[in-house]
């Protein structure tokens, strides 16, 4: 009865790590697992899959350092926007007391 009551629950991530991790230490097979929760095996090797991919992927990079990362970046190029607009407008100020022309680009 158990079994069934095991079958009516919804399969989680969590639950699917569980899972998974069973079967990365030889506490069952994917085939068991598919078959004592009514499952195919293809779904279960589906969950190892990912499982292990997106493991991958968190070895190489930590979220939140990529985040702090990214914003920090973000701000780098927002001063350095601000700085060249700033100088556009210094320059434009110049020609208009002075009457000259902007400087060209490639010099």
């Amino acid at each position: 009865m158990s079994n069934e009551s095991d079958d009516v629950k919804r399969w989680t991530a969590r639950r699917k790590a569980t899972a998974v991790m069973d079967i990365l230490k030889g506490k069952t097979t994917a085939s068991e697992l598919a078959r004592s929760h009514d499952l195919t095996v293809a779904e279960v090797e589906q969950w190892l899959e990912d499982f292990v991919s997106m493991g991958t992927e968190a070895l190489r990079s930590h979220p939140r350092d990529a985040e702090a990362r990214h914003k920090a970046e973000k701000k780098e190029l927002l001063a350095k926007i601000g700085e060249l607009t700033m100088e556009k407008e210094v320059w434009m100020i110049a020609r208009d007391i002075l009457g000259k022309p902007l400087p060209d680009a490639n010099s």
